[in-house]
């Protein structure tokens, strides 16, 4: 039963870090005020939004 919670969060952690990484490019193609919009309507937390769009030094680094 452990590992289906675990497979779970990894499947919501890696849907959120699409989200986000696609409103990094939102905010690079258009603007932030529209970053932030999507990722609002995303549910992303508003302090992840904060550090990643006004904050980009702290940002994770993208692994593939």
């Amino acid at each position: 039963m452990m590992n289906v919670s675990l497979a779970q969060q990894s499947r919501h952690n890696e849907e959120c870090s699409a989200v986000v990484n696609r409103g990094i490019l939102v905010q690079s193609s258009f603007n932030t005020v529209c970053a932030i919009e999507y990722m609002k309507s995303h549910n992303v937390d508003p302090k992840v939004i904060e550090r990643v769009l006004l904050h980009p030094d702290q940002r994770r680094e993208v692994t593939h």
